[in-house]
């Protein structure tokens, strides 16, 4: 003789089943959404570099990852954020110093927040990559949000500060969401 299922069973079952599917569903909807950022950079007057510069929050800082062409070949320079989200000077100055949230703990040795680091071109003038800067955010006092990035000509000695910057603005764009 076969065994006999008990209805309960069967119904306990199913709506087991159910829940399940529901609550996956759901841990994907409820996630938290990922902090991002773009900006669109526009080359300075009598410059050809442009490019996309994202920034998404992790656990460990802020990812700034960047695709750029249109830079003289084999190249370093500085990628920084400035204290101003405008780029309508033609040589980008009108974004303003370096972001310094903590500019008045500065001293001999400190580093700069907007100082992202220096980035490298390759021989057919295109750099890509990715930066983690911890020490800014998308939100808060060291949100870099609605302010400028600038890709300069030259690299940066990230432990100087660089209140303008390091040398001429190659490129300029506005950090937005």
């Amino acid at each position: 003789m076969g065994k006999r299922i008990d209805g309960h069973a069967v119904h306990a079952f199913i709506v087991l089943a159910a829940g399940s599917v529901l609550l996956c569903g759901c841990s994907t909807f409820l996630r938290p959404q990922e902090k991002r950022a773009d900006a669109q950079l526009l080359p300075t007057v009598g410059n050809q570099t442009r490019g996309l510069v994202t920034f998404i929050e992790r656990s460990d800082g802020v990812q700034v990852t960047y695709n750029l062409a249109g830079l003289p070949p084999n190249s370093d320079h500085a990628l920084q954020v400035h204290e101003r989200g405008d780029c309508n000077a033609a040589d980008g100055s009108s974004a303003g110093e370096v972001f310094s949230p903590a500019a008045e703990r500065l001293r001999a040795g400190a580093r700069v927040e907007g100082d992202l680091g220096n980035i490298h071109a390759d021989a057919n003038g295109v750099a890509t990559g990715f930066i983690v800067a911890p020490d800014v955010s998308l939100d808060g006092i060291r949100s870099v949000l609605q302010r400028a990035v600038v890709l300069h000509r030259d690299p940066s000695d990230s432990y100087a500060y660089p209140p303008h910057g390091a040398g001429p603005a190659l490129a300029c764009g506005l950090i937005r969401q």
